[in-house]
């Protein structure tokens, strides 16, 4: 048995190991302990640049500016911050959004796909004129086509999709009473597209192109008749006073591509990518119940239905589409703007649209 006088002297021979052992080990525990302090850091705070769609428009006011500058940074915890600015007022081009996404100039943008189909025509597929009178039409063109959409811009802009958005239905508006689309030939019609305009040569019409915030002073000094824009757009610029009639039967919608460059894309951490995929997703949806709304609420507005709530109620007629409509919409389609489309656009055009498009919608693209 231990005596009791020798228990100072075992205390300090413990005491003794212990600070041998701690020396020992303590070029192990360093870089361990520099570990953990390094993960208690807090990650650095990622910043992205966005490049919008149009300014002043709903979609971009009401979802797109508040989605990049508040709820984003909200659904992250703070750990991403977005900055965006739209389009028209960046300095740049439309028409040239996709090649500067390619650069990695814009990282993340948006672009018209009416306007950057002036080069790539199999981009217009989904929004050529009449191809979706309704927004049920719509939504099946383009869940058919969105996955040729997306290797389009894969393979040739190195850009990942993440997002296909859509502006209300544009429809014919004119200042005398018309009955349906047979009654527009002889008149002078805005228009804003090169297929849009082939459309309405061919009823009979004389189209001109003029900007939108043009139209309404187009349509007072009568240097047109009727005008193709967007039903609640047009109520916000005053159509709906110099008109007396609209047109139930959308013409175009204005479909948009939100994307990534796929370099920028990469370099974000996994669990940024993974958030910002499933955000922008709810984004999108958003922005298609709004369109499908606010072309209802245009409607509504100009025609002076008391649902009316984000407008102004006017007075005008609308004209219902008749069967007689529907009839010439198909022949149209079938003779003018499917055959204009794949001139400019070539056999890759005609294999898209016969593969994805003609099962559902019943009309087939032939070749030039």
């Amino acid at each position: 048995m231990l005596a009791f006088q020798e228990i100072p002297m075992a205390r300090s021979a413990i005491r003794h190991v212990m600070s041998v052992l701690l020396l020992a080990t303590a070029p192990l525990l360093q870089p361990a302990l520099a570990l953990a302090q390094a993960s208690a850091q807090p990650e650095p705070e990622l910043r992205l640049k966005i490049v919008g769609g149009l300014a002043e428009v709903s979609q971009y006011v009401r979802y797109e500016e508040p989605f990049w500058r508040q709820h984003l940074a909200e659904a992250s915890g703070g750990r991403i911050r977005a900055e965006i600015a739209p389009f028209d007022r960046s300095g740049i081009r439309a028409q040239e959004m996709l090649a500067l996404m390619r650069l990695g100039v814009v990282p993340f943008g948006t672009a018209l796909l009416a306007v950057v189909s002036n080069e790539e025509p199999e981009f217009n597929a989904v929004d050529l004129p009449i191809v979706n009178p309704d927004m049920a039409s719509l939504r099946r063109s383009v869940a058919l086509y969105r996955p040729h959409l997306e290797m389009i811009l894969a393979e040739r802009y190195d850009v990942e999709l993440l997002a296909v958005y859509t502006y209300p239905a544009q429809v014919v508006f004119c200042r005398d009473l018309f009955r349906g689309l047979a009654d527009l030939e002889g008149r002078r019609i805005r228009t804003s597209s090169v297929g849009q305009s082939e459309m309405f040569a061919v009823l009979g019409a004389t189209p001109v192109v003029i900007p939108f915030g043009e139209t309404l002073a187009a349509l007072r000094s009568g240097v047109v008749e009727c005008a193709v824009t967007g039903t609640l757009s047009a109520n916000s610029i005053g159509l709906h006073e110099v008109t007396t009639h609209m047109h139930g039967m959308a013409i175009t919608w204005g479909l948009s591509v939100f994307g990534a460059n796929r370099q920028a894309w990469n370099a974000l951490p996994e669990w940024a990518r993974t958030l910002i995929r499933s955000e922008v997703a709810d984004l999108e949806r958003q922005i298609w119940n709004a369109a499908e709304i606010e072309t209802g609420e245009g409607l509504a507005c100009n025609t002076g239905q008391a649902s009316c709530r984000s407008g102004r109620r006017g007075t005008m007629t609308l004209v219902p589409t008749t069967p007689a409509d529907e009839a010439r919409r198909l022949q149209l389609l079938t003779e003018t703007v499917l055959p204009g489309w794949v001139r400019r656009c070539g056999e890759p055009c005609v294999d898209a649209w016969n593969e994805r498009l003609a099962p559902a919608l019943g009309v087939t693209a032939r070749p030039d």
